[in-house]
């Protein structure tokens, strides 16, 4: 056995003596800088599998409908655009419908739906609306957990004239089952 150069431990035969031993503080500062490491990797890897999408496959349209003011068109909602569905008991999911009618002479694109909570779930239509042709727009609103007044939104973009932003209201009374 050899001792190390202050005489008070042993070092094994063929050991190798360090002259520095790590400390705990070059330790953490060891960690902390892998841990930076791996969030960058990390943000660049969230990065570039978020890249934007320029082409469309079957049954998708272009998403530049709103951008093309040459083939904005005309919405006419059949029906009111704010809906008072009365009092409920909590429970159940309520089903709400906005029907519309593709007023001018353009197709009409819905280009996106979406709620201002999620208690509410929107389905978006797919296709798009010829000249003259009916739609609706249907959501579900999730009465479980939301006793008392709801005034809830459900917003609608698409290639309309004046504006390509369209809100459609509703209010409920929800009761304690």
């Amino acid at each position: 056995m050899i001792t190390n150069n202050k005489g008070d431990s042993p070092v094994p035969q063929g050991a190798i003596r360090m002259e520095n031993p790590p400390t705990f503080a070059s330790r953490k500062k060891y960690e902390h800088t892998m841990k930076r490491h791996l969030l960058f990797f990390a943000l660049l890897l969230g990065i570039a599998s978020c890249q934007n999408r320029t082409s469309t496959t079957a049954g998708e349209h272009s998403l530049s409908a709103t951008k093309d003011t040459a083939n904005y068109t005309t919405i006419q909602w059949i029906d009111s655009t704010y809906q008072d569905l009365g009092t409920v008991k909590e429970g159940p999911e309520v089903e709400i419908a906005y029907k519309f009618k593709n007023a001018g002479d353009k197709n009409l694109v819905i280009e996106n739906v979406s709620a201002s909570c999620g208690c509410t779930v929107v389905e978006k239509p797919t296709e798009p609306f010829e000249p003259g042709q009916t739609g609706t727009i249907k959501a579900k609103f999730n009465t479980e957990g939301h006793t008392g007044t709801n005034n809830k939104s459900i917003y609608v973009t698409a290639n309309t004239k004046g504006t390509i932003h369209q809100e459609l209201k509703f209010h409920i009374v929800v009761e304690k089952s």
